[in-house]
């Protein structure tokens, strides 16, 4: 069984910081975390994250309202993580 509440969140504004990640998914319930994953050697952003709500229900919702939605010009591509192998 997978954690149903994590999401990727995937083509993100290099300029996306873990905070400005929980502020994209706040408005849709209460944000447990928020990741930007970033390269180890330069500390730049890959471009993508992810986010932990508090419910199954709040993760839906915020996949439901964000996936396909534009943020600083980039289409975010948002869907429930894949357990890590």
């Amino acid at each position: 069984m997978g954690n149903e509440k994590r999401m990727y969140v995937g083509n993100l504004d290099y300029s996306v910081d873990d905070s400005g990640l929980e502020e994209l998914f706040s408005p849709y319930g209460t944000v447990e975390s928020a990741d930007v994953i970033t390269d180890r050697a330069s500390g730049r952003s890959k471009g993508f994250g992810f986010v932990e709500m508090s419910s199954q229900e709040e993760a839906q919702a915020a996949i439901d309202a964000v996936d396909g939605t534009e943020h600083e010009g980039r289409t975010l591509k948002v869907n429930k993580a894949r357990p890590k192998t």
